[in-house]
């Protein structure tokens, strides 16, 4: 099954588009989601780099917002235009307000900036479909007090999502080609860190079967999400 990285490319990271692309090809991944905030979004050409490359590049967003209300309108405005859609996490009011919202796709490092998740937000993201991010980039670049606070975090994240089977993506979220590492390299860390190998690969293969799903949702097939174009609209 493809697997897929998230990434964030110039003027996000320090790495272009296809810089990061031609990375991941080498690292055997099958597509890179370019997962810029919303106040530093990349100028690319996806189907150029798709095609000299070989790998899918998806077009996806992760807001940035102080509070629910702004990041609620973020979402309308973005929802329509991107493939995937992340919700910058790591505070407890962002946390909730994203599970929440069955128009987001990720919630992208919930206990970065000491947010709690608990099983209350478990159960919401399962029963909205909000996947739950397992966040690896503290763990292989950093090192001393935050990567042991960062290995903590995911141990308990994991065992929270496990229980309540809400749905989740793994990312070492690369802001540069340097960052990169490859499939097993990250299966190796999650392993290290109490994961199964399953475990971090099912979450890279969960980017790009949520690409696939929004795309084909916002395709001509479809009149509104969930709502699929039949006989009667196609002769109208």
């Amino acid at each position: 099954m493809p697997l897929y990285e998230g990434v964030h490319a110039h003027p996000d990271g320090d790495s272009t588009v296809a810089r990061m692309a031609a990375t991941a090809a080498n690292y055997e991944f099958d597509g890179v989601v370019v997962r810029n905030h919303s106040d530093a979004r990349a100028d690319y050409d996806a189907e150029r780099v798709r095609d000299e490359y070989g790998v899918d590049v998806v077009e996806a967003v992760e807001i940035r917002a102080d509070n629910p209300e702004v990041a609620s309108g973020h979402v309308g405005n973005y929802r329509p235009k991107v493939s995937v859609l992340a919700l910058h996490g790591g505070t407890n009011a962002l946390n909730r307000f994203a599970v929440e919202q069955a128009r987001v796709d990720v919630l992208a490092h919930p206990m970065r900036d000491r947010g709690d998740f608990n099983h209350v937000l478990a159960k919401a993201a399962a029963e909205n479909g909000v996947r739950v991010e397992f966040d690896l980039s503290r763990v292989v670049r950093s090192d001393g007090g935050p990567r042991v606070q960062a290995i903590q975090d995911l141990r308990k994240l994991r065992e929270i999502v496990t229980q309540y089977d809400a749905p989740f993506v793994v990312s070492a979220e690369p802001t540069s080609h340097l960052q990169l590492r490859a499939p097993r390299e990250l299966a190796a860390v999650g392993e290290a860190i109490g994961f199964s190998e399953e475990q971090i690969r099912a979450g890279l293969r969960e980017w790009g079967e949520l690409a696939e799903r929004n795309r084909e949702r916002r395709s001509d097939d479809f009149i509104a999400p969930g709502v699929e174009r039949g006989r009667y609209e196609e002769e109208s």
